[in-house]
């Protein structure tokens, strides 16, 4: 009997230091950065899966704007190339080809849409602007999915390196989670411009 109360206290003197030393927040905050990134992952796919239609659109009203097509062609299949798993946040160089494939989607369809103000009549187009008003409230759920997910990491990194948690995470294995660097911060946090002038008055 004795031995049994003496394990269960053990048991909740181990549980009681761990928690204090930040264990069950690391936990937490590991959750909360999956859970994040999921949405991260689940709003840049809904922008890719977007692409393939809003190129055909513009494709039959600017079918010689070849350069610009094959370009955000050429960057939508870069992003399929990188697996878009859960796995890529303990992967630092598998996170920053990552950035860079969606950066350079984004980039490409900066590009797509600026050529699209040349022609008011694809403007004027219902599925053109159908398209254009859903890749604009992709690229809002983005930016937010991606402070959050920015904010998750940030804490879970302050934990981590402070004492005495920092001692659990060593423990345990749990490392730093890589995050949006400060280079590329300034350029995928501003969604491409997707406002269109009113159509040119018919002649």
């Amino acid at each position: 009997m004795l031995r049994r109360v003496l394990a269960g206290v053990l048991a909740f003197l181990t549980l009681a230091s761990l928690s204090a030393c930040g264990y069950n927040r690391l936990q937490s905050q590991d959750e909360q950065i999956t859970a994040s990134w999921s949405e991260v992952l689940n709003q840049y796919q809904r922008r890719a899966d977007l692409v393939p239609n809003l190129v055909n659109v513009v494709k039959g009203y600017a079918a010689h704007e070849q350069e610009v097509l094959t370009q955000v062609t050429q960057a939508r299949a870069q992003v399929g190339q990188v697996p878009m798993t859960p796995a890529l946040i303990k992967d630092p160089a598998a996170f920053k080809q990552f950035q860079a494939a969606q950066g350079e989607l984004g980039s490409a369809l900066s590009r797509l849409l600026v050529v699209a103000e040349n022609y008011p009549q694809l403007k004027a187009d219902g599925v053109f602007r159908e398209l254009q008003a859903q890749l604009e409230g992709t690229e809002n759920r983005i930016t937010v999915a991606r402070n959050r997910y920015i904010k998750a990491v940030r804490e879970y990194n302050t934990t981590v390196r402070r004492f005495p948690s920092n001692l659990t995470a060593m423990l345990f294995g749990q490392g730093l989670k890589p995050n949006f660097t400060v280079e590329n911060e300034g350029a995928i946090s501003r969604a491409p411009r997707v406002e269109f002038g009113a159509p040119a008055p018919a002649q």
